[in-house]
């Protein structure tokens, strides 16, 4: 537990303050997400409604409306290796991995120097043989029972055990938790940054466009008095 506290407040840290985007990055972004919900949502507005935004839309992508850059539509993507923003998320990323692996490589370590092959507990409940690989990691014997826990099982057991401890000691956002920091590393600018490094915004939108063009679309109010009257 004393660990996975001292990794989340080394985590935070070393984390680096994220830097502000531009206005006309945050519209070229929040423009695209426009486009995708008005496609998933399409069936829940009327059809002119949903015509008159799906013009406006396509016509905005075809022209280039909401480019960051117009004047570079176009060209070759530019090299991602070469852009500051992209550098700084590697480097959090980085960051982040060495906060989590140091420490569980430390404990491993000397775990495997000091206790290999001990067994330091006996479960009071029974097993099926199929539990004995991973209750009984680095004691390779035959005939031990399997409700006997070698210390490197223990140890991953309570690794990915103790994450409820965790979210009620340092709240649901913490760096403790090994799932939560793996899965935002995984969505690591999904939530900010549309466009993957070095992908074309121009061809992200006129890939909407497409999308955009061939939806269907079915209203889901379409004759609601006549099934609410003949569900009565």
């Amino acid at each position: 537990i004393l660990t996975g506290v001292l990794r989340h407040y080394a985590t935070i840290l070393l984390a680096s303050t994220p830097k502000k985007q531009e206005l006309p990055a945050i519209r070229e972004q929040r423009s695209l997400i426009r486009g995708i919900n008005l496609r998933n949502n399409a069936d829940a507005i009327s059809p002119t409604a949903f015509v008159a935004r799906k013009n406006y839309m396509i016509s905005a992508y075809k022209e280039g409306a909401y480019l960051k850059d117009p004047q570079n539509r176009g060209k070759a993507a530019a090299n991602p290796m070469t852009d500051p923003a992209a550098m700084e998320g590697m480097m959090g990323m980085m960051k982040g991995n060495m906060a989590m692996m140091v420490p569980q490589t430390l404990i491993m370590g000397w775990i495997n120097a000091f206790f290999a092959g001990y067994v330091i507990m006996k479960l009071p409940f029974p097993l099926t043989l199929r539990f004995k690989s991973m209750l009984q990691s680095g004691v390779a014997t035959r005939d031990l029972d399997v409700r006997w826990v070698s210390s490197l099982s223990w140890y991953f057991l309570n690794l990915f055990g103790l994450q409820s401890v965790f979210i009620f000691i340092l709240g649901n956002d913490n760096a403790a938790n090994q799932m939560a920091q793996q899965l935002s590393q995984m969505n690591l600018g999904a939530g900010v940054n549309t466009f993957q490094p070095g992908q074309d915004p121009d061809k992200v939108f006129q890939s909407e466009v497409e999308n955009l063009e061939v939806v269907e679309h079915q209203y889901i109010l379409k004759g609601v008095e006549q099934r609410l009257l003949s569900s009565i």
